[in-house]
């Protein structure tokens, strides 16, 4: 199964290791070292033009969704549930 990120952007559900809102980044040290770590390998993807509202983690990118953590959580639950 496949969940929408926002944009074009779509990723196995499989994939999917953690979705956070992107507050975590500036009330956390140890989320604001790993996107940093990320965006050294050039990990990091930003989607679309609008602020980021969550920050969803793969295996192997880490992705910038306009589309808010509540939303994503459901659209992955929802298809989990099938």
């Amino acid at each position: 199964m496949y969940i929408h990120l926002g944009g074009e952007k779509i990723i196995r559900t499989s994939q999917v290791v953690a979705i956070f809102d992107v507050s975590i980044e500036s009330s956390s040290k140890l989320s604001r070292q790993f996107v940093a770590h990320a965006r050294k390998n050039r990990d990091v993807e930003t989607i679309g033009e609008e602020d980021p509202k969550s920050i969803v983690v793969t295996e192997e990118r880490v992705y910038y969704s306009p589309i808010s953590t509540s939303t994503l959580k459901k659209r992955a639950h929802h298809l989990v549930d099938l």
